[in-house]
């Protein structure tokens, strides 16, 4: 059979299908369970010692690591299998604390001259990968700050229709102080709340705080509970609609 095309046409076919597969052989490798460590401000760092202090915690932990990276301002630690990764999630975050980010990941297992030319595996979507390991957190303590802001906004709304008369409403941490020149007034906003908001604990000051009447209101165990509730629902929802 005679050839009909130039013979640069041929090596162009041949070069593009080598390039090609160069460039698809990280997919043969798959990818490594990992932790990627990087700081959450601007005064946190990640360095040796942040390296070392992580390795020695994961050591004590009984969580082995087969690799760690360590590059600019981040740290990359490489698991064996899930089960690993997620207790060595669990060890790290709780050592670092807030000050740094934590987060789970998939680093590529090709080798390392493969990535140097830019070669990375194809990332397929989850119907593809058939299934993902997921792991969300809800801060709780937000949900509740935020449970607290809008009792806040609803007893002030209260008051008022009911001309009971305040000084202040502020949010102490877990709390909600309320503030009143009259003992009377004090005691009147405590029926009402307690009518209105059966699920809310209520205590009064016996002593003057600043020369007012404080009525102190707080989340019982049940209320709290339905308030992580849905919280946590409400991530679930978001999530669903985002995927």
């Amino acid at each position: 059979m005679i050839n009909r095309y130039p013979l640069w046409k041929s090596l162009m076919v041949v070069i593009v299908l080598l390039v090609g597969a160069l460039y698809a052989l990280p997919n043969l490798y798959g990818d490594d369970p990992a932790l990627q460590v990087s700081p959450a401000h601007r005064n946190a760092t990640v360095d040796a010692s942040t390296e070392a202090h992580v390795a020695n915690a994961l050591s004590v932990a009984g969580v082995t690591v087969d690799s760690a990276e360590l590059g600019r301002d981040s740290l990359l630690l490489r698991f064996a299998d899930t089960d690993i990764q997620l207790k060595a999630y669990e060890t790290v975050r709780d050592l670092l604390g807030r000050d740094y980010t934590v987060a789970l990941n998939l680093a590529p297992a090709a080798p390392q001259w493969l990535l140097d030319l830019g070669a990375l595996p194809m990332y397929l979507g989850l119907d593809l990968r058939g299934g993902v390991h997921f792991l969300m957190q809800v801060d709780m303590e937000e949900a509740i700050q935020a449970a607290y802001d809008r009792y806040d906004s609803d007893l002030r709304t209260l008051l008022r229709e009911n001309k009971l008369r305040y000084i202040r409403i502020e949010v102490e941490g877990e709390r909600l102080a309320l503030s009143f020149r009259e003992v009377a007034v004090r005691d009147q906003a405590a029926e009402l709340i307690h009518a209105q908001y059966r699920d809310l604990l209520l205590e009064s000051s016996e002593a003057e705080v600043n020369g007012y009447h404080q009525l102190y209101l707080s989340m019982g165990e049940n209320e709290l509970r339905e308030t992580k509730k849905f919280a946590l629902q409400q991530n679930i929802t978001t999530l669903r609609n985002r995927v």
